[in-house]
This record gives structure tokens, sequence and C-alpha cells, in this order.
């Protein structure tokens, strides 16, 4: 998939409040600081789209940006950032939840995992409750470019162990950096492209 055209539509504090769901739908969370910004700028080719911050929970809505005229990327507030308050957290994380199981247009959600760190309890944690909640998911490890190649598969390996304790089969995981040549996002964008044929509208 080549993408031509990519438009911030509209920032949305519930899912009542997004555009009508007559496209398909992706969305994209993990971590404060996992690099999703710079993935969906880096995934896209518009240097611009997300906005990036050097500090952490920047994103606090639901933020849609239209693809080509085709589909619908999804930026999702991060969870885990312990600087904000419990009371903000808890409002994202209902906010989140509701917008996950509300959205009947929603195809797949992205899970963006930092391949540096091991398995975060707040990653496993929510990737196991997308899972009990029956919602399509898949795995970015991001920030490839971070690590040597050893490293890397090493650390992807471990966690993927670490999620077959409890999953009898591994979502689709993809491996990308967005600073050293782009890589994995062609591998995204034709997981993307395939799934669109599925959508009924």
């Amino acid at each position: 998939m080549k993408i031509k055209y990519a438009n911030f539509i509209i920032s949305s504090t519930t899912f009542t409040k997004c555009p009508e769901p007559n496209m398909p739908e992706y969305a994209f969370i993990g971590r404060s600081n996992v690099g999703k910004s710079s993935l969906i700028n880096s995934l896209t080719g518009f240097k611009k789209l997300a906005k990036t911050s050097g500090s952490p929970g920047k994103t606090i809505t639901i933020n849609h940006f239209m693809i080509n005229n085709e589909w619908y990327l999804v930026d999702l507030p991060g969870y885990g950032y312990a600087k904000r308050s419990k009371t903000e957290r808890s409002k994202w994380g209902k906010m989140i939840k509701s917008y996950i199981l509300g959205r009947e247009n929603l195809l797949t959600v992205f899970v963006l995992i930092d391949s540096r760190h091991e398995a975060q309890k707040n990653d496993l944690e929510f990737i196991e409750w997308l899972g009990v909640s029956g919602i399509p998911l898949a795995l970015i490890f991001t920030k490839a470019d971070k690590m040597k190649r050893n490293e890397l598969e090493k650390s992807v390996s471990t966690f993927k162990k670490t999620l077959l304790d409890k999953w009898e089969e591994l979502p689709p995981c993809f491996v990308t950096s967005a600073v050293k040549g782009r890589s994995g996002n062609d591998e995204v964008l034709e997981f993307i492209e395939k799934t669109n044929l599925v959508f009924d509208k």
C-alpha cells in the first residue's frame, strides 16, 4: 500500500463523538513514550501528522486521521504514565476501553511495545484484556534501531515466549524502526491492506 493522502480529522473525548463508522479503522496504542507518534508519522510518510513530544503522556484524546480516503488511523492515549493523577489515568482508561469495545468498524488494535525492554506488567495486562474481550490485535515492536540485531531478536523472542505462557497462539507481530529506513512499515501496511478487504460497509 502506498499512502498518498493523510489528514487529521478530529480529536474526541468519547467514542460516541468519533466520525461515522463507515470505513475500516485501526487503533495504535502503547505505554507512554513507546514512539507511537514517530511510528505513525513514519508509517504514513507525513512527518508532522501526529505531534511528537519529548515529554510522555501528550496524547489525551482519541485522534482520527483519514488515510487515502479509505480508512482511519486512530492515535489513542498511552497507558501507564505515572506522572498523571490517578483520576486522570482512570478517566483515560475508561475512555480507551469504551472506544475499543464500542467502535464497530475497528478492525485491529496495534499494541506498540518498546523492543528495548523486557515484558512490562501493564503491556501484558492490556494485551490480555484485548484477548479476553475478543478484540483483534497485533503487536508492533518499536525502536528496533536502538539495539543490535542479536539483542533485538532475543528481546522480541523473550516477549513472545512470555505471551505463550497464557496464549495458545500469538497475534501478528511486526518489528519497526521509525528512523532506520522506515523498517517494518511495509509489512504493517500490507497487513492493513489485506484486512481492509474484510470490511463490510
